[in-house]
């Protein structure tokens, strides 16, 4: 019919045009609605020809649950660690969808009913009524599911990408949520299902609209890949149990403990996760509940070792009475990677004592407490009293410091020395600078010190108003230890001792 009125289109470089008449584009600059039959992927008229030289992966089956409504994203959270049960390709499409590939689990759960049904039941459970769709590619089942339908019709269901441009073409353009600006703009031209889109020459859509728009109905239609995110399982491990007798001892709950702590192990040897904090909590009759919490230099999972811990906890805890209920509750798991055993001991034959690190941490931690245990960090200050700052104690590679603090050399006489000695800095600073006496102008701190190197001038900190202005020495005492003394530059010159070296 459109060939008899003269209306045939044909693409003219990336123009539209319309034999017998001339139909430009609109003042907006929009293209003329596109009419005739409907594309079939990779065919070279219409706006999906050119497939990317990555398209979809072969055999893919996308199910999208939408939501009637935006949802905060704990609630697709949970939705979506529901739907990691069926399928370990679960992604987020806020902020009221959620994909799942299901192709793999069709056979394992009994076809695609029977997919669709578990899914809807893990809707109902978490709270949500979801409008399911199936596609071969993510943005045709989140189409598919968006689309509005009546009462009583089936949900959208595309088996196969032969079908896919078919089923499409009917769909509003609104539900690919492209740019609000640009499906006004195509409402303008006419341009309101994805079949007419489709008809598009791709030159002139992707000038005029934007090749994003372009991009999007590539993958729609499986011409353009689309990687997507798969959502991380951030499960944690709780468990409740209660004794036959009350517990009264530590012994006593360490044991009951034992077969928990072998369960969470299992747990997370299952998950290749381990866990960066456990909280034990310990109920009594009345009153709340007594607390245990240990936090791990790296992440834990062997039951071994936590109980270790634990157990070093429990002894220094009071109960304010007898426990009739333990619970364990751990952090959510992290990623755990394994490491080759190092060749050599450690200490021998230059083997690293770094693994031996975050054990000797924890174990501190659980004697010392959480406060008594931290690790220096230095800044970029001039003022030393502020060139360093407290540390969480090792809690992975990245809270190392990264520059090793300076460690003193024995004094040497020769003047190369000297100058490196005048560069050093001490392994301790004074909190307070401690004033020394000075008979004669110069400095005595049992007894009179000997120079060893000297000046270092600290002019700084005029931009906060705590500026100062000294002159540091390198000084050793009568008992041969090493002292890092400063003179105040303004009067009275008076002498301080701000460190010692190790």
């Amino acid at each position: 019919m459109a060939e008899r009125a003269g209306l045939r289109p044909r693409a003219t470089g990336d123009e539209l045009c319309a034999t017998g008449q001339n139909a430009p584009a609109d003042a907006s600059g929009s293209l003329p609605a596109a009419r005739g039959p409907l594309p079939v992927p990779g065919s070279q008229p219409v706006a999906a020809r050119r497939p990317s030289r990555t398209a979809v992966a072969a055999g893919e089956l996308w199910l999208a649950a939408h939501l009637p409504a935006p949802a905060p994203e704990p609630l697709l959270e949970r939705l979506a660690a529901a739907a990691g049960k069926i399928t370990p390709r679960v992604s987020l499409e806020p902020p009221d969808g959620v994909l799942l590939e299901v192709r793999g689990s069709l056979a394992l759960f009994g076809g695609v009913e029977a997919v669709c049904e578990k899914l809807r039941t893990a809707g109902h459970r978490v709270g949500v009524p979801v409008r399911l769709a199936l596609a071969p590619t993510p943005l045709a089942a989140l189409a598919g599911a968006r689309a509005p339908r009546r009462r009583g019709s089936a949900d959208f269901r595309v088996m196969h990408r032969a079908e896919l441009v078919g089923a499409l073409a009917p769909l509003p353009l609104a539900v690919l949520r492209l740019p609000e600006e640009v499906i006004e703009r195509l409402a303008k031209t006419g341009v309101t299902e994805i079949g007419q889109a489709l008809r598009l020459p791709r030159a002139g859509l992707a000038r005029r609209f934007g090749p994003e728009t372009l991009a999007a109905l590539d993958r729609l239609i499986g011409a353009r890949a689309e990687p997507r995110r798969n959502v991380s399982r951030r499960e944690r491990y709780r468990a409740r149990r209660d004794p036959s007798y009350e517990l009264t001892s530590q012994q006593a709950i360490s044991a009951f403990l034992a077969p928990m702590l072998a369960e969470l192990e299992i747990f997370l040897r299952g998950r290749q996760g381990g866990i960066t904090a456990l909280e034990c909590r310990l109920h009594h009759r009345e009153g709340a509940a007594t607390r245990c919490r240990l936090r791990f230099a790296q992440p834990a999972f062997a039951a071994a070792a936590i109980g270790y811990l634990l157990g070093e906890h429990l002894a220094t805890t009071v109960l304010a009475a007898p426990v009739t209920t333990c619970e364990l509750v751990s952090s959510r798991l992290v990623s755990r990677q394994s490491a080759s055993a190092a060749l050599w001991q450690p200490g021998e034959h230059g083997g690293s004592v770094a693994n031996e690190a975050p054990a000797l941490i924890e174990q501190l931690r659980a004697r010392l407490g959480e406060e008594s245990v931290y690790g220096l960090s230095l800044v970029p200050e001039h003022r030393p009293e502020k060139a360093w700052q407290r540390v969480a104690a090792l809690r992975g590679p990245s809270s190392v410091a990264r520059r090793p603090l300076p460690v003193a050399r024995s004094p040497s006489r020769s003047s190369g020395e000297a100058a490196a000695a005048a560069a050093r800095r001490p392994l301790w600073l004074l909190s307070t600078p401690l004033l020394l006496p000075a008979p004669g102008a110069w400095p005595q701190y049992e007894g009179p010190l000997e120079k060893l190197a000297g000046p270092e001038r600290i002019e700084t900190g005029w931009w906060d108003g705590r500026d100062i202005e000294r002159d540091y020495y390198v000084m050793r005492s009568r008992a041969a230890v090493q002292l890092w003394v400063y003179r105040q530059r303004r009067p009275p010159h008076e002498w301080f001792l701000h460190g010692v070296f190790g």
